[in-house]
């Protein structure tokens, strides 16, 4: 028996020994996917979120995520992850047949931009929650920038099977309730996801390259990198920039500590962010005669501006802050947000990774999961780091329980142990859909030529193309893919229906504002969750969706 094996999750073994392991299976996958728009040249797109997509701020599918250029399209959950790629598909078709000679940017880094002013920041009516969000986003540029804004991923959303949490709970002994239990699971998940996260920047990772225009309003940060020609700049052995921190990360909040040992501790201290002024933040200014530069001058302006890898996540009632749905209801599911788009994939994401990441996300629950202590986060984020800037880089090693260890080992272990997770998923399925999800990445382990970032300078090498270019063809090739199928006239019909009554629900929302704007934050940032305090919730009948999550 292997060393692994020797130290195997009890609660893996006890499932498996009572036979119970088939409790895996079933759980609810929802992806949401940003795409920019741009013209068939390659530029982001000046115009208005087309109008035949509905509303973006009622639309419960189709809605803009920073820029009025930069969609975002989000599914159901399902227990089939098939279902959840069919409806991904769906959007995608229902979209491109509503865009005219506009593509979707399938590369999660933008190009095709000139500086900051060129970005067009989302707009969302003339309600108090349509102005909430674009004052939010307003803070976001004068924070960090709007071409950091204006990178796209994918988000992977899971909720563990229900049946599975009072076997665990039994097998714990835990005196906790049944809601507190599940909460304390799902934070010892996202411990070990940030411990382990950085295989999925290495498997997926499909940025390691970025335009040169992408730097035009920080030219400095040019220097930190190899040119590639011209018109490029890259890293030879990067997976993906995007999750470095030029990208995805930001330097502004490398300093905030937020606590992921304890529900109560992460939603305190997420708070504390958001109620602390910042003195670079308050330089900015709250209002310029009398129209709003940002929500506050505090470290965080809401909860989502806190770039994490991985999030908690409760659903929010109409006009509830995320952090009292946390407070009151405890986790329902996690957010992955540490994908890249796969630039050769139609949807950006593909079946067997969508399978790798539900037992990967299954492996980290069922595992032992330390609290955090000393600097453990500090050697999370330089692991991702590492990975993110060299992943491919021959030997590489990085820091495990204080320890070097090179990438390709631990990385091996990590399949390993996922095994007889992926051969319970199957669940006697004779195409091993999981298993063979699996055996797929070990190849990737051994060989980084097969990783996405690989195959992405490579196929530039090739084109003897820059990487604009290259993903410019590799998104009109995608665009060429849904022009080439129809839509079901049943699905288009639903989702004509979908736009018609987003659009009647924004108008309904605009005509029954009775605060003024100013009330509006007061009253949404009083809300407490603590004894003997009224919560109050402002928004009917629409969600309060405030993430610009990139």
């Amino acid at each position: 028996m292997s060393s692994l094996n020797r130290h195997r999750s009890p609660k893996l073994d006890y499932l498996l020994n009572t036979k119970q392991q088939h409790l895996l299976v079933g759980g609810l996958k929802g992806i949401e996917k940003e795409s920019l728009r741009i013209s068939k040249e390659g530029i982001i797109s000046q115009t208005k979120h087309p109008f035949a997509l509905g509303s973006a701020l009622t639309h419960p599918h189709i809605t803009t995520d920073y820029s009025e250029a930069l969609l975002e399209f989000i599914t159901p959950p399902f227990a089939d992850i098939t279902q959840t790629l069919e409806f991904m598909h769906n959007i995608h078709q229902y979209v491109y047949d509503h865009l005219d000679d506009e593509l979707l940017l399938s590369a999660s880094m933008p190009c095709g931009i000139n500086g900051d002013e060129s970005i067009p920041i989302a707009k969302y009516g003339c309600s108090n929650i349509g102005k909430m969000k674009h004052v939010y986003r307003q803070g976001l540029w004068h924070r960090y920038g709007r071409t950091m804004q204006a990178i796209a991923g994918i988000h992977f959303n899971y909720s563990v099977p229900e049946a599975l949490w009072p076997v665990l709970q039994t097998h714990s002994q835990s005196k906790n309730n049944l809601k507190d239990f599940i909460s304390e699971s799902y934070f010892n998940l996202t411990r070990n996801f940030q411990r382990q996260g950085w295989l999925l920047l290495y498997l997926f990772g499909a940025s390691p390259a970025i335009c040169k225009s992408f730097f035009k309003s920080r030219p400095h940060l040019m220097a930190e990198f190899d040119e590639y020609d011209e018109n490029t700049l890259y890293h030879p052995y990067a997976t993906s920039l995007r999750m470095s921190d030029i990208g995805y990360k930001s330097k502004n909040q490398a300093d905030l500590k937020i606590d992921y040992n304890f529900l109560n501790g992460y939603v305190d201290s997420l708070n504390d962010a958001i109620e602390t002024p910042y003195a670079d933040y308050e330089k900015i200014g709250v209002k310029n005669n009398g129209n709003y530069k940002q929500l506050n001058p505090n470290i965080l302006q809401i909860e989502n501006e806190y770039y994490s890898t991985i999030r908690p996540k409760q659903i929010a009632r109409s006009g509830e802050k995320p952090t009292l749905a946390l407070k009151l209801r405890g986790v329902r599911y996690i957010e992955i947000r540490s994908l890249d788009l796969d630039l050769f994939n139609p949807i950006g994401i593909d079946e067997n990774k969508s399978r790798f990441l539900e037992a990967f996300l299954l492996n980290c629950l069922l595992q032992d999961s330390p609290q955090y202590a000393g600097h453990e986060y500090q050697i999370n984020n330089t692991n991702q780091l590492s990975v993110a800037h060299e992943g491919r880089k021959p030997g590489l090693k990085i820091n495990k329980n204080g320890q070097q260890i090179s990438l390709q080992t631990w990385a091996n272990e990590i399949l390993q142990s996922m095994q007889p997770i992926c051969k319970a998923l199957d669940n006697h399925d004779t195409t091993k859909p999981y298993s063979t999800a699996l055996k797929k990445q070990h190849a990737i382990v051994k060989n980084s030529d097969l990783t996405p970032s690989a195959k992405i300078l490579n196929g530039m090498h090739l084109q003897n193309q820059p990487f604009g270019r290259f993903g410019l063809d590799i998104s009109a090739l995608n665009k060429q893919h849904f022009s080439e199928e129809k839509l079901n006239a049943s699905i288009v019909q639903q989702f004509n229906e979908m736009a018609i009554n987003s659009h009647n629900k924004q108008k309904e929302i605009e005509n029954n504002d009775s605060l003024s704007f100013d009330n509006f934050l007061a009253n949404y940032f009083s809300q407490s969750s603590k004894e003997g305090k009224p919560r109050t919730y402002l928004i009917k009948p629409a969600s309060i969706n405030l993430k610009a999550s990139q």
